[in-house]
């Protein structure tokens, strides 16, 4: 080969591969090495074990680093959340965010998020120096102060995740500025104020998520038709906002999922909800809202939720209403809407599932029509009605249910053996009502046949009379919260009760039972609340009550035990009141036990 010839290829080959050559034997940028020891610095404890690696002067070769030309590092992968081939585990770096990270003037990426043991507070300067971000991740943090005026000039970012903090002070009017901005999450800390009205020029803005925050104010977007026009998900709950949901709430034509609840809105829902078309969820509870729901809401036929509960909404319901098809989940619960009955539509919606009509003003018997809906029931809530007569025995063919909530009404009948058949029961409340008879049919006593999925029972404030006894017997062992108070329960304490070993609360005040209290109700370990004043027990605490460990509320008042209060937590740690009008008690928190003494003559 001619040596000219052989002397060009020599060269082109090193300039070819020269990066590759550079890049195990030279420094990365001195800034970028600058700066991520000054990070390194800050964070003296990494469970991750990551920063323990960065060693040498070649930064682009540390984990969580990534460099392109010039050997500038462009990302910065650190998250908390740490994923395997078989695993997830959460890493913790405890220290403090140091502003030297702003010396990193080529970051396109800064992941951080997660990072749980990270505070201090976000760089001021971080939008002047970061001008090529185009991520931002520092959410789930401990980071303090103020989102920083300067964050508007970062007109590359498409994703700001800030969420899970502590930053407070006002939300910049210059966040308005980044036209990229694609995902904005701010929920989750302390911010306050209003929402700046500069968020109607993110032209990109298709996430919005600011709830849980203390923002207060008008909901300023938006102003026109063509503003915001790829602004999918909002979130917007659990903050001070006031005014009215804007009658132009319906020019963001994009929105899927909107959550405006537990604010103070008042006023009516705007008709312009109807042109929401892509609209699957609206939760708009815990408001103020006023009027009444506008016919144009039966043109969302993609909602899949609605929830109004809590407001001040009237009826009557549009008959509108009947063309969501693919409604599963309506709930109005709590609004003076005086239905008198429940709408004769309602099994037309042939996807609904959950129903929540939760004191609504509806009279009378509990509607057979009910029974021919053509979907399969999960959830039923009617209480807090003036429903009376009997709970139909239709109601074990809803084989799907999971709740069923007919508390405080008026209903007067016994438990239909039907409700044995509901084998995916996990909530039943029955309370305040005058149902009578035995609490055995709650229970599916005999067959099993709740297995594992009844975990919450409340019967309290009834007239039950018998079936005590049976409790505990069957499959009903995931029973986390019982409360049969305030019934005329009589009998006996069985020793079946100590199988409920996962429950947390149980209430059996205010009866007529007579027993000695169950050692067994000592093996209940997961027990946090017992409560039993207001019956006839009789003899002693059982000692084996000191292995209660997780017991926080305890009362056996009014009742007829006596001897000592078993000496020891957590026993001696509740006050007198807990066991006050046991005439026979004694000891601490009571007063000292008499002893007998004996003289020899």
């Amino acid at each position: 080969m001619d040596y000219h010839l052989l002397h060009i290829v020599t060269l082109l080959t090193v300039i070819a591969f020269g990066g590759e050559i550079r890049k195990t034997t030279e420094a990365c940028n001195s800034d970028d090495l600058q700066g991520l020891i000054g990070f390194k610095n800050g964070i003296p404890t990494d469970t991750s074990g990551r920063l323990a690696k960065w060693i040498g002067q070649n930064c682009c070769e540390w984990e969580g680093i990534v460099c392109e030309n010039a050997y500038r590092v462009i990302q910065i992968n650190l998250p908390g959340l740490i994923s395997t081939d078989t695993d997830f585990y959460q890493t913790q770096m405890v220290g403090q965010l140091s502003p030297s990270i702003t010396l990193l003037t080529s970051l396109e990426i800064l992941d951080l998020g997660g990072l749980v043991g990270l505070s201090g507070t976000i760089p001021q300067t971080l939008g002047l120096q970061l001008t090529k971000l185009k991520k931002l991740y520092l959410y789930g943090n401990n980071l303090t102060g103020s989102i920083p005026e300067s964050i508007g000039e970062l007109q590359n970012l498409q994703e700001l995740a800030l969420h899970e903090n502590k930053l407070s002070g006002p939300i910049p009017s210059s966040i308005g500025q980044m036209q990229a901005l694609e995902k904005l999450d701010l929920s989750s800390n302390l911010l306050s104020g209003c929402i700046p009205s500069s968020l109607t020029n993110l032209t990109a803005i298709s996430v919005l998520y600011m709830n849980t925050n203390y923002l207060e104010g008008t909901i300023p977007f938006p102003s026109r038709y063509g503003e915001m026009p790829s602004l999918a998900f909002l979130r917007l709950h659990d903050n001070y906002l006031s005014g009215t949901v804007p009658l132009n709430f319906g020019y963001l034509v994009s929105l899927q999922r909107v959550s405006l609840s537990n604010n103070k809105l008042e006023g009516p829902l705007p008709s312009s909800l109807g042109n929401l078309l892509s609209l699957s969820e609206l939760y708009l509870s815990f408001n103020f809202l006023s009027g009444q729901i506008p016919k144009s809401i039966g043109q969302l036929s993609q909602l899949i939720m609605l929830n109004i509960s809590n407001n001040l909404i009237e009826g009557p319901l549009p008959q509108e209403m009947s063309s969501l098809q693919n409604l599963q989940t309506l709930d109005l619960s709590f609004n003076p809407l005086n239905l008198t009955a429940i709408p004769e539509w309602l099994p037309n919606l042939s996807s609904l599932s959950m129903i929540y009509f939760a004191g609504c003003g509806i009279e009378g018997r509990i509607p057979d029509f009910l029974k021919t809906i053509h979907s399969s029931i999960q959830e039923l809530d009617l209480s807090g009605n003036l429903l009376s007569g009997s709970i139909p025995s239709w109601i074990g063919s809803l084989t799907q249910l999971y709740l069923l909530n007919l508390s405080s009404n008026s209903l007067d009948s016994l438990i239909p053996d039907s409700i044995s058949n509901l084998h995916d029961l996990g909530v039943l409340d029955l309370h305040s009502n005058r149902l009578t008879g035995s609490i055995t049919g709650a229970f599916g006593i005999g067959q099993g046949n709740f297995g594992g999925s009844l975990t919450y029972i409340d019967l309290s404030d009834n007239n039950f009379s018998r079936g005590v006894e049976e409790i505990g017997v069957g499959g009903q062992f995931n029973i986390q919260f019982l409360n049969l108070s305030h019934n005329l329960l009589k009998g006996t304490l069985p020793s079946s009760l100590g199988r409920l070993s996962y429950i947390q609360s149980l209430d059996l005040s205010y009866n007529d039972l007579a027993s000695n209290l169950p050692e067994v109700l000592a093996n209940l370990s997961s027990l946090e609340k017992l409560k039993l004043q207001k019956n006839h027990f009789i003899g002693n605490i059982p000692n084996g009550f000191l292995n209660l460990r997780n017991l926080k509320e305890l009362n056996l008042s009014d009742n007829f035990l006596e001897g000592e209060i078993p000496d020891g937590k957590p026993l001696i740690d509740f006050p007198g009141s807990s066991y006050s009008g046991n005439k026979g008690l004694c000891g601490k928190p009571l007063s000292p036990c008499k002893t007998m003494i004996s003289i020899k003559l």
